[in-house]
C-alpha cells in the first residue's frame, strides 16, 4: 500500500524548494569549512614564520601597519599561553585583509628559503674541503690548487699542521677556523660561492639586532 502524502497545507506546494550544491553546479556557494579551515592555517604559519624572521628581514617586507603592530606585540611576549593566544589574534588580524595583501611577503618569504639553502650548501662544500686538507693533506692540497693556483700554499700547510696540533691537544680551533676563512675568500675572489658570504653578512646583522 502506498504511504499517503504528508498534509501540507496547499500554498507549501507552490514554494520553491531549496537548491543543494548539486542543483546548480555553476553557483558560487563560497569555500567549505574544510578550505576554510586550510586557509586559516595557512595564514596562522605565515603568522609564525613572520614573528620568527629577525627584525631587519622583517623591516624589509611590505605589511599592513596593523599586522606589523601585533607582530611587535607578540614578539614581547613570553609567557607561552598568552603568546599562543596573541599568535592566534595576529592572524585573525591577517585573515581581514585580502590574502593579496601578503602575495610578496609570501614570495620573499620563498626566495629567502632557497636562499638559505643556497648558502648552507655553500657552507657545506667549504667545510667538505676543509675536512679533506685535515685528512688527507697532500691529496686535498693538489686538489685546492688545482682549483685556485693562486693560493698561499705555504701558509695553508701551515694552518692544517696547526689545525691537527689544535685537536689532537683539545685547544681552541683557531687554525681551523682560519682555515675554513681562508677558503670562503678564495670562493669569493673567484666569483663562486657568493651567497655564503652574504649569508654571513646577514648573520652578523642578525646578531647586532
Amino acid at each position: 500500500m502506498v504511504s499517503p502524502l504528508p498534509e501540507y497545507p496547499l500554498h507549501c506546494w507552490n514554494e520553491p524548494v531549496n537548491r543543494t550544491y548539486t542543483d546548480n553546479p555553476d553557483h558560487d556557494y563560497g569555500p567549505t569549512r574544510t578550505q576554510q579551515r586550510r586557509d586559516a592555517l595557512a595564514v596562522l604559519a605565515l603568522a609564525v614564520q613572520l614573528i620568527e624572521l629577525p627584525p631587519s628581514k622583517l623591516a624589509k617586507l611590505d605589511l599592513p601597519e596593523d599586522v606589523e603592530r601585533e607582530i611587535a606585540t607578540t614578539r614581547r611576549i613570553t609567557a607561552h599561553i598568552a603568546r599562543k593566544r596573541q599568535l592566534a589574534f595576529l592572524a585573525k588580524v591577517m585573515r581581514r585583509h585580502d590574502a593579496s595583501v601578503f602575495d610578496g611577503v609570501r614570495a620573499a618569504l620563498g626566495e629567502n628559503r632557497d636562499r638559505q639553502r643556497q648558502e648552507t650548501a655553500a657552507m657545506h662544500r667549504l667545510e667538505a674541503t676543509r675536512d679533506r686538507l685535515l685528512a688527507d693533506p697532500d691529496n686535498g692540497m693538489s686538489e685546492l690548487i688545482a682549483q685556485y693556483p693562486n693560493v698561499d700554499r705555504q701558509h695553508l700547510r701551515s694552518l692544517v699542521r696547526q689545525a691537527k696540533i689544535e685537536k689532537d691537544g683539545n685547544k681552541p680551533p683557531r687554525a681551523y677556523r682560519e682555515i675554513y676563512q681562508l677558503l670562503k675568500d678564495l670562493a669569493a675572489g673567484s666569483g663562486a660561492d657568493d651567497a655564503v658570504l652574504d649569508g654571513d653578512d646577514e648573520a652578523r646583522e642578525e646578531n647586532q639586532d
